[in-house]
This record gives C-alpha cells, structure tokens and sequence, in this order.
C-alpha cells in the first residue's frame, strides 16, 4: 500500500520479473560452477574425474540454453519468410493508377516538375492563354518547358479567338527564354471542346503522358477576367487515355 492508502502498482513487479527472465541464468550458473572448481582445483580439494564431470554438466548446460533459443529463432524467421511473401503478393497485385487528380495547393508544384521533366515534343492543346498574361504564371507554366533541354518542340493548338492574346501576351515572353526557337507557330483551328491538354514524353518509358483539365466549374477558376485551372489530372504514361488524347490534339492539327 502508498503513503495514500491506495494499492501499490504492480507494474515494476511485472517489469523486474520481465527482466528476471531475460537473464542468462545457464551462463551464470556455468561462470559459478567454473570458478568453484579452479578455486577447488588449486586448493587440491577436487579430483580430476570429478573435474572432468563438471565440466561435461556445463557443456549440457550451455547446450540447454542453445536449445532453449533455438525454437524462437524458427519462429522468427517463418514470421519473416511470411511477412515477405505476404508484401510480394501485395505488390504484385496492386495496379498503379492511370491518372492522378492534382488540386489546388500542388497544382504548380506538379506542373512545374512536369514541364521540367518531359521530353520530345509537346503539345498545347485549347490551352487559355490569359493565363500567361501574367508574368508569374508564364514563368511557371510555359518557361519550364522552353527551357528544358530535353524537349526538342513546342506546339500550341488554339482556337482562332486567342491569336491577338498570343501576339500580345505570349510572343514577348517567349523571345525572352531560352530555347525561345523551339516554340513552334501555333496551328490555328476552331475548337469545339470542353477539355485542355499538354504532352509530353515521359523520359523513361518514352510513351506519352499529359496535364489533362477541363474548363469551367469545378476544374476551372475565374479569376480577374480569365481562367485559370484549378484540378488538373495528371494521366500517366501507361494509360490508354494517354493516347487518346494525342489522336484528339492530332486530328485538330489536321483541319
């Protein structure tokens, strides 16, 4: 009992019995019995066979204590051997996803590692191009890209109505970067679609992935007189819808 009247915890029992049973109570007993019989043996208290018997105990008992161990340790390693066929399963059965939803707080990080990244030539399609009015958004959205040494292109598809923003907001900045050579003149066509795309290669498997987003509420913010994204979708290189958005970009270049 404390000082308060209430049961004393048993906590600090549990942990001493804990301890009591992790100690190596064969090796103690073998350390005891080894020093008793040199102290034995000098003071010629203890005869030869008797030595000989002692000594044959503590081997028994250090093979005990082997023994003892030995259990657990198989035990460990199934529970291992387990464990790592259960996390091969698991990846084996799981399925990347083929496009990645991206929201407002990682829109410009993502885009910008994008831009960065990608390779070949890429391609702009029904992109808004007041959003490069702003110096700040085309140092971010667009400059990334011409920049980039591993893309060698850089194709816009536009609607007719955004030719005047393109000579007076988009040129300008453009002849300011550098690789300003490989933006190409933008294929002007009448675009009757709800979505706007950017691809590129992806440098590792070569395939083509895109920023793929769609104007208008949710995915689109007004905001001072324009349009700026605000959920894109990052679809990835091992999906089909990859390149089923190059054949829609394709077919409008085509017109």
């Amino acid at each position: 009992m404390t000082q308060n009247g209430e049961p004393q915890s048993r906590e600090p029992l549990h942990k001493r019995l804990r301890q009591l049973r992790m100690v190596e109570w064969e090796a103690i007993a073998g350390i005891i019995a080894a020093v008793a019989v040199i102290i034995m043996k000098l003071l010629h208290l203890i005869d030869t066979e008797v030595l000989i018997t002692i000594a044959v105990v503590l081997i028994a008992l250090l093979f005990l204590r082997d023994l003892r161990r030995e259990a657990p340790t198989e035990r460990a390693y199934q529970r291992l051997e387990q464990n790592h066929e259960l996390l091969q399963r698991l990846s084996a059965n799981s399925v990347p996803p083929e496009a990645l939803l991206i929201g407002p707080h990682r829109l410009r990080e993502v885009s910008r590692s994008f831009l960065a990244h990608t390779s070949g030539e890429m391609l702009w399609f029904h992109v808004c191009l007041e959003m490069f009015r702003p110096q700040s958004l085309f140092d971010d959205l667009l400059r990334p890209a011409i920049e980039n040494p591993k893309v060698t292109a850089i194709q816009f598809v536009l609607d007719p109505k955004q030719q005047e923003l393109w000579g007076t907001q988009v040129l300008s900045k453009v002849a300011q970067c550098a690789g300003a050579a490989k933006v190409r003149t933008p294929n002007w066509s009448p675009i009757d679609a709800s979505v706007s795309v950017i691809v590129g290669s992806n440098p590792k498997t070569g395939r083509p992935e895109a920023l793929l987003s769609f104007w208008g509420e949710p995915f689109m913010a007004h905001s001072i007189g324009r349009d700026v994204p605000r959920y894109i979708f990052h679809v990835q290189s091992h999906s089909d819808l990859a390149g089923r958005l190059v054949e829609l970009i394709r077919n409008h270049r085509l017109l």
